[in-house]
C-alpha cells in the first residue's frame, strides 16, 4: 500500500479545497457552509514527483455522543489512525480557536507524524494566525493556500522522507484507483470472439450503489466491507459525496461508489443537494454495474423507476437489489408481487437480477455478490457475426419485417460493432421505415437467444446505400459533340 496522508481540522478550514488541488480534480464537494464533508473520501495524490493516497475527513466537531455530529468525529478519528501522517489544518484568518488546542491534544495522542499547516494565508490578513500556529507546540507551521496553489513546494519537502520511508517499508502491489472508463468501440474481425477477463487489482470491477434516501446503501457497503467504512444512521440523507470504496469481495477487486441518496427534482431545494446528486449521477458514469436499492417497503416508487432508467440510459449492467428483506413478514408473496411489478413497470430491463438482501444481518449478500459478476459478464459478451447471420435468417423466417407503403424492407447482414454495452448493426434497405416495434422484437430476441438478461442493448439500423459515393449525384447530360463523334464513327 501507498503512503496515506489524512487532511483533519475543524470545519470550513478548507480541507476539501486542499484535497481537491492535491489530486488535480474536483471530487470533493466544496461549499461555503461549514460541515459539507461528513465522509471519508479517499484519492490519488500527486505532488510534484511525489505520489500517495490521501483522505479528506470531516470537520472535527467536539460532540463525543451518538449524534450526527459524533459519529462523524469517530469517523474522523478513525482515519487519523488508519494514516501513516495528519496533516492538521487551522485558519490563519481566524488564527487558533480553543477548538484547534483540544484537537492538537488529541492528534498528539493518536498519531506520531502531525504536519502543522495554516491555511488561508496568503496576504499580509493570514500573518498574525500563522505565528500564532506556534503556540500548539506541533513544529513548525507551513503557511498554505489551497485555493490559489501557494505552500505546496514547502509542503511537498516536508512529505518526501515521510513517503520515502513508507516505500521501503512498503512493498505490496499499488491498485490503480479511479479508472475511466472507455468503451471499446474499435470493430473487431468477422468471427472473432474475445473472451471474458475477469476484474483484477489494476482493473477493479467498478460499482455504483444508487437509490432513495435512507435505503440502506452505505449500511450494506458497510457489511461488503466488513468494517463501519461509511457513516449511516437513522437520519435521511446523510451521505453527501459519492464515495468511493476499494475492497476484495470474495475474491473478486472491486471499486464501490456509494452515492447520495436522489429525491425527486422538484424537492430539492439545497444547493448541497444539488451537488450531492450530481456528485453521484458522475458516479453512475464511472461504473461498469449499476446496483439500484429499493425498500422493501415502499419498492417501485417513481424515483427508483427513473433512477434504474437513468443507469440502462447510460449504457450500464444494472441489478436491482431490495433490502430490509429481514423485516418482511411473508416472504414468498412479496417476491412474487415484487417480480410481477418490475416485469411490468421495468419491461426495458427485462430479465435484469432481482436480489433480496437484508445490509442489516447480510443475508444474500453472497447471491448479489454472484448477481453482479453475471451481470459484468453480460454487459461484456461478445457475439460473432457468423452467429448473428443464421439468427437473423430465423427471426425474419418467423416474423418477415412489414412493409410499410408497399416497399419491402430486407435485413442483409448483422455484426456487433461494441460492447460494454452490446452493440449492434443491421444493414437494412430502407432503415428509416422500420418500426420501432420491429426493433424491439429483435433486441428481445437477442436477448432470449444469447442470454444477454437485464443488459443494455443498442441496435442501429443502417442503410447500405449509405456508403455509396455516387449517391444523390445526377445523370451527367448527353455531350453536344455526340453526333459529330457518332458521325464520324459511321
Amino acid at each position: 500500500m501507498s503512503f496515506t496522508l489524512a487532511i483533519v481540522g475543524r470545519p470550513n478550514v478548507g480541507k476539501s479545497t486542499l484535497f481537491n488541488r492535491l489530486v488535480g480534480k474536483r471530487l470533493a464537494l466544496v461549499d461555503d457552509q461549514p460541515g459539507v464533508t461528513r465522509d471519508l473520501r479517499e484519492g490519488a495524490a500527486r505532488l510534484g514527483d511525489l505520489k500517495f493516497t490521501i483522505i479528506d475527513t470531516a470537520g472535527l466537531e467536539m460532540a463525543t455522543d451518538e449524534s450526527l455530529q459524533g459519529r462523524m468525529r469517530m469517523l474522523t478519528e478513525r482515519a487519523v489512525e488508519m494514516a501513516d501522517a495528519c496533516l492538521f489544518l487551522i485558519d490563519a484568518r481566524a488564527g487558533v480557536l480553543p477548538a484547534d488546542e483540544i484537537f492538537a491534544d488529541i492528534l498528539r495522542k493518536k498519531n506520531a507524524q502531525v504536519i502543522l499547516a495554516a491555511n488561508k494565508a496568503e496576504g499580509k490578513a493570514g500573518e498574525a494566525g500563522l505565528m500564532e500556529a506556534y503556540s500548539l507546540g506541533l513544529g513548525e507551521p507551513l503557511g498554505l493556500s489551497a485555493e490559489h496553489g501557494e505552500g505546496m513546494a514547502d509542503l511537498a519537502y516536508v512529505l518526501r522522507p515521510m513517503i520515502d520511508l513508507a516505500e521501503k517499508e512498503h512493498v505490496d502491489y499499488i491498485p490503480e484507483v479511479d479508472i475511466d472508463l472507455t468503451d471499446t468501440d474499435e470493430e473487431h474481425d468477422e468471427d472473432e470472439v474475445v473472451e471474458y477477463i475477469p476484474p483484477t487489482p489494476s482493473k477493479p470491477l467498478q460499482i455504483a450503489v444508487v437509490g432513495r434516501p435512507n435505503a440502506g446503501k452505505s449500511t450494506l457497503i458497510n457489511k461488503i466491507l466488513g468494517e463501519e467504512r461509511l457513516l449511516t444512521g437513522p437520519e435521511a440523507g446523510i451521505t453527501r459525496d459519492a464515495i468511493s470504496v476499494m475492497t476484495d469481495w470474495s475474491g473478486t477487486p472491486m471499486r464501490i461508489f456509494d452515492t447520495a441518496g436522489m429525491r425527486k427534482k422538484a424537492k430539492i431545494q439545497d444547493k448541497l443537494e444539488k451537488l450531492s446528486v450530481s456528485d453521484g449521477l458522475r458516479a453512475v458514469k464511472f461504473a461498469e454495474v449499476v446496483v439500484v436499492l429499493l425498500d422493501v417497503d415502499i419498492p417501485f416508487e417513481q424515483q427508483d423507476l427513473r433512477i434504474a432508467d437513468l443507469a440502462e440510459r447510460e449504457g450500464r449492467a444494472v441489478v436491482l437489489a431490495v433490502n430490509k428483506w429481514d423485516l418482511e413478514g411473508d416472504k414468498q408473496d412479496k417476491l412474487k408481487q415484487l417480480k410481477e411489478q418490475f416485469g411490468r413497470l421495468l419491461p426495458q430491463l427485462r430479465g435484469a437480477p432481482l436480489i433480496t438482501v437484508s445490509a442489516l444481518t447480510g443475508r444474500g449478500l453472497e447471491r448479489l455478490h454472484d448477481a453482479i459478476l453475471e451481470a459484468h459478464q453480460v454487459w461484456n459478451r461478445r457475439v460473432s457475426t457468423s452467429a448473428l447471420n443464421r439468427w437473423l435468417v430465423g427471426m425474419l423466417e418467423q416474423h418477415p419485417p412489414p412493409a410499410p407503403q408497399g416497399k419491402r424492407i430486407k435485413l442483409r447482414y448483422m455484426t456487433q460493432v461494441k460492447a460494454r454495452p452490446p452493440g449492434f448493426v443491421v444493414m437494412a434497405s430502407h432503415p428509416d421505415l422500420l418500426p420501432a416495434s420491429y426493433s424491439r422484437y429483435l433486441v428481445n430476441g437477442l436477448r432470449e437467444d444469447f442470454e444477454m438478461p437485464g443488459t443494455p442493448i443498442r441496435l442501429f439500423m443502417r442503410s447500405q446505400n449509405e456508403d455509396n459515393p455516387f449517391k444523390g449525384r445526377k445523370k451527367a447530360p448527353p455531350s453536344k459533340l455526340r453526333k459529330h463523334i457518332d458521325g464520324r464513327k459511321k
